[in-house]
């Protein structure tokens, strides 16, 4: 771990030993472990973190990532962690062989023209009944495809939940007790999510909130944890922007003059990514 602040160290310092400077080793239970990683992502705003823990299989082990290049890929079963090549050099590997460097150089200069935002990726975002993913639960799946930087298809499943939902998760979403028993099969809205996400990149707020929500769903309905490539909003519009009060949804919607409130209902928060995302590349354009 790097650019640990000092009120992290200390929350990590009372489960874990530190045995160098960023890095953290101990003995805990699985809950423990998810609420531990999951402070991490909420305050480790500027540094970069990877966690290595046991787990069931012929590896007997698993990694997470947060605000690095690294990614976890699934190579027949094995785990391995693979870190992206540099944006010139995977340009070179694009392109075609057979054309003249002149050529080549021409095709470079009008791949750099490509209008920002531009694209095939997915927005993702997920309503839950709490912020802990080990205890709480999805109860609303969001996804907007997009192709060639336009959105194309949409995605909204109401999760069927038998209990009872927090009064502020009610008063933050609208969602009542009675319209969630109307929803889907927690299992059933889980494999459709899955199937419209496929192998996208995706993007979302904050994402690794959603993607732990995810990969707790997958364990506990036995489905493959997605190893999609990712981008996070929230990181990006940090190296982009600096006069910003904060990087909520809210804010950047704002700072873009995109809407004045975010519904906090997936889809249309997937909607409003996706117009922030394209705003902040046309910034990285520029």
């Amino acid at each position: 771990m790097t650019n640990c602040p000092p009120k992290l160290r200390g929350d990590l310092s009372k489960w874990l030993c530190e045995i160098n400077t960023g890095v953290y080793v101990g003995n805990v239970s699985s809950r423990v472990r998810d609420a531990l990683w999951e402070r991490v992502c909420q305050n480790l705003k500027n540094g970069q973190a990877t966690l290595v823990f046991t787990a069931a299989g012929e590896q007997r082990m698993d990694f997470r990532t947060h605000n690095t290049t690294w990614e976890t890929v699934d190579f027949d079963g094995i785990k391995l962690m693979r870190r992206p090549l540099p944006q010139t050099q995977q340009s070179q590997i694009d392109l075609k062989p057979g054309f003249s460097k002149a050529a080549q150089q021409q095709m470079a200069r009008k791949a750099g023209r490509t209008r920002p935002g531009t694209g095939d990726y997915t927005v993702i975002d997920l309503e839950t009944t709490g912020l802990k993913a080990a205890s709480d639960s999805i109860i609303e799946y969001g996804a907007l495809r997009v192709r060639d930087g336009a959105p194309v298809e949409k995605l909204t499943i109401l999760v069927c939940r038998a209990e009872k939902i927090p009064p502020e998760i009610t008063a933050l979403t609208g969602l009542s007790a009675a319209e969630l028993q109307q929803g889907a099969d927690p299992r059933e809205a889980l494999q459709r999510f899955l199937a419209f996400i496929g192998k996208d990149p995706l993007v979302g707020h904050n994402i690794a909130f959603d993607l732990e929500f995810l990969r707790m769903a997958c364990k506990q309905h036995d489905f493959p944890i997605p190893t999609n490539r990712q981008t996070d909003l929230a990181q990006l519009a940090r190296r982009k922007l600096t006069r910003i009060a904060n990087y909520k949804l809210v804010t950047l919607a704002q700072h873009f003059q995109l809407a004045e409130k975010v519904e906090h209902r997936a889809l249309p928060d997937c909607r409003l990514i996706q117009q922030v995302y394209c705003k902040l590349k046309e910034t990285e354009a520029q």
